[in-house]
């Protein structure tokens, strides 16, 4: 027999549980669509904007500086070559990017920063973002380094507008597919970035001192044929001896009175 008030009645979950399910459902989905609003507005033109910016206000020169970054010819998948290029701008932008505290450029590397932090939400990781597959060393301008950033801004923006969910993809096999010497292949340039410089001081002095050697043998040459020829001069103004002259006055003395 059944208990009294008990027919009809049932357990908490019994009911709860397609009303739990369906708050989970809408939860996530805000927050799915949360994301991807996020990460498709995430880089904004203001952010290429002072980027260039940063760029113009740069001085130019020839000097070179060595830095790291993704070898785009062993890595020529432009999604995975993103996901590796984001972890090393953030790299450069720490320790290779460094302006006086509070100038405008700074406060332009600290809000890239900033940026770069928020982005990581919108990147899945693979084992070999970090390591040194895929990269080498580069010799190349302030300028050059600066614009390769802001590539690497303006490809993921381009990227996350049209899917913001395009960095989930896993590299796995991008990054394994590259040489394992891939750090130690360097492009061809000076050895040392400092090289050149240290050239030019050493040659400096050197054809300087060339200069004065030969200035002074030029000098002293020339003062030694400006002494022999007041010599050469007087030396033709005296007659020699057995000279015409001199025979003939030797006659003319032995002539008898």
């Amino acid at each position: 027999m059944t208990a009294p008030g008990a027919a009809g009645r049932c357990p908490p979950t019994t009911w709860l549980g397609p009303w739990l399910l369906l708050a989970c459902f809408l939860v996530s989905r805000t927050i799915t669509q949360e994301v991807s609003e996020h990460c498709s507005n995430m880089i904004g033109n203001g952010h290429l904007e002072v980027l260039q910016q940063l760029i113009d206000s740069q001085m130019e020169t020839s000097c070179q500086i060595a830095f790291e970054f993704v070898d785009r010819e062993q890595l020529s998948d432009p999604v995975c070559y993103l996901k590796k290029a984001f972890f090393l701008v953030q790299d450069i932008m720490e320790d290779t990017m460094r302006f006086k505290d509070n100038t405008p450029n700074a406060l332009t590397i600290v809000q890239l920063q900033e940026l770069s932090l928020s982005l990581k939400s919108c990147f899945t990781t693979d084992y070999g973002e970090h390591d040194k597959a895929c990269v080498r060393t580069f010799y190349e301008t302030p300028l050059q380094l600066l614009e390769k950033i802001k590539n690497v801004f303006n490809e993921t923006k381009n990227l996350l507008t049209k899917d913001w969910n395009i960095f989930s993809k896993n590299c796995n096999n991008s990054f394994a597919k590259c040489s394992s010497q891939g750090h130690e292949r360097q492009y061809v340039g000076p050895s040392d970035p400092l090289l050149p410089g240290f050239v030019f001081h050493l040659l400096v002095p050197s054809i300087i001192l060339v200069l004065l050697a030969v200035g002074g043998l030029l000098f002293y040459r020339r003062r030694r044929r400006s002494h022999q020829e007041p010599q050469t001069v007087d030396s033709s103004r005296e007659q020699p001896e057995g000279s015409p002259l001199t025979q003939e006055e030797d006659r003319q003395m032995e002539l008898p009175v």
